[in-house]
């Protein structure tokens, strides 16, 4: 179910690419990316953000860093992810899901709203600096 409300920078989230729009070489699937963008004001239902990659680059370039997570984000099986700073876009809360988990004892879905540390989320700065050559 998409998002109906603005997200901290630094949020990580699942976008979904596939909705139409966006055509290969540009993402096109289902992957975690991280919100860089602050609520606007003027601006309601869109948020920038930075795909992840659960793959590392082949060559690893300024415009790549690597984020580590605590545990796993539900449907990647793994915690690392490389961030593909070249490829931002600001997308549709349409496009965009938090985490679900399981259900609780009352068959709501639970949802995780994880976030990147401060630390983390200067290299991602850096790295998107470099790919618009700033």
């Amino acid at each position: 179910m998409p998002i109906k409300f603005d997200v901290k920078p630094r949020t990580v989230l699942l976008c979904d690419y596939s909705k139409g729009g966006f055509r290969a070489p540009e993402m096109v699937k289902r992957r975690p990316v991280i919100a860089i963008s602050p609520r606007l004001r003027h601006r309601t239902g869109l948020v920038t953000v930075v795909p992840l990659s659960t793959t590392k680059p082949e060559r690893v370039a300024d415009h790549h860093c690597k984020v580590t997570f605590q545990k796993p984000l539900p449907r990647f099986p793994v915690q690392e992810c490389w961030v593909k700073a070249d490829m931002i876009a600001t997308v549709s809360f349409g496009r965009l899901d938090l985490f679900s988990t399981d259900r609780d004892q009352n068959g709501k879905r639970k949802y995780l709203t994880p976030l990147i540390s401060e630390e983390e989320f200067e290299h991602v700065k850096a790295c998107i600096r470099v790919s618009l050559g700033f």
